[in-house]
């Protein structure tokens, strides 16, 4: 493992962003056993090979690997690093998402939690997670909604107004160079996506399953592996205070339809491998 020289910027205590990610760090544990939760609704969670894909600090990874044969990959060597000192992970690799190093039909589980915005090449990845899982493998995925008017307030990235909807090179040219100056060249700039792009890109080869009646009811009872932004919290608190909790959960539904396109902030999805 090479020499990591200076601290990635998701450390640096300045950065307008560093509360928002200790606080998503923090919660890493907590986040794998929202993962499981929901996973456990779909498959027995025992004597899996799964592969958690940008597995970040690898809460994920830990929880999973109770009962499961885990492989944690990020392309990232700092946070591997910070994986095996915190979990003490038995199998992480650095790894390109869209040139993933494993054979064919490997894998019963793919996780991709919070990571697939921040990859260009969308076609690639759908690509190397097709080819490694096993016939009648599983994706979870989770990741922010572009058409979210939630999101469209407060980007859940960049905490901005308007941002969530713009693509790479907007967000270079108009936010970053004038306001994330030191970020300009990150070359994992979110682009966050909506359903029907997702339908588009999965719906071919995969049965999708929108998870979305389960994590409102976890939210409101204050499932502390969901939310993050003080924007977030904020809106969560107000709702419970004003009593409004009930009417997000009678309207919330799992359908791919209006809810879901325009209000739902974050997609949880569960994806089965259709025969062919």
């Amino acid at each position: 493992m090479e020499i990591i020289k200076t601290l990635p910027v998701w450390l640096d205590k300045t950065h307008p962003n560093f509360i928002r990610w200790e606080r998503a760090r923090n919660i890493s544990v907590e986040r794998g056993k929202f993962v499981k939760l929901i996973l456990e609704q779909h498959c027995e969670l025992r004597n899996l090979t799964i592969l958690d894909l940008g597995s970040g600090e690898g809460g994920t990874s830990k929880v999973l690997s109770d009962n499961n044969f885990v492989i944690s990959t990020d392309i990232n060597l700092f946070r591997l690093r910070r994986q095996k000192e915190n979990f003490r992970l038995r199998k992480s690799f650095q790894a390109n998402a869209i040139e993933l190093p494993f054979a064919d039909s490997t894998f019963d589980l793919v996780i991709i939690q919070d990571v697939i915005e921040h990859i260009e090449n969308l076609h690639q990845l759908y690509k190397e997670v097709v080819r490694v899982l096993k016939a009648d493998g599983m994706i979870y995925l989770s990741t922010p909604n572009r058409l979210s008017i939630i999101n469209f307030i407060s980007d859940p990235h960049w905490g901005t107004p308007i941002i969530s909807i713009l693509n790479r090179k907007l967000l270079r040219k108009y936010f970053i160079r004038y306001f994330r100056k030191s970020e300009f060249n990150r070359k994992d700039i979110p682009q966050l996506l909506s359903l029907k792009r997702l339908w588009n890109l999965f719906s071919d080869r995969f049965e999708i399953r929108i998870m979305t009646n389960f994590s409102v009811d976890e939210l409101f009872r204050e499932n502390k592996g969901i939310v993050w932004s003080d924007f977030h919290l904020s809106l969560i608190n107000l709702l419970k205070r004003i009593k409004a909790d009930k009417i997000v959960r009678r309207i919330s539904n799992n359908n791919y339809g209006f809810v879901n396109k325009y209000l739902t902030p974050t997609f949880y999805l569960v994806m089965k491998k259709k025969c062919v």
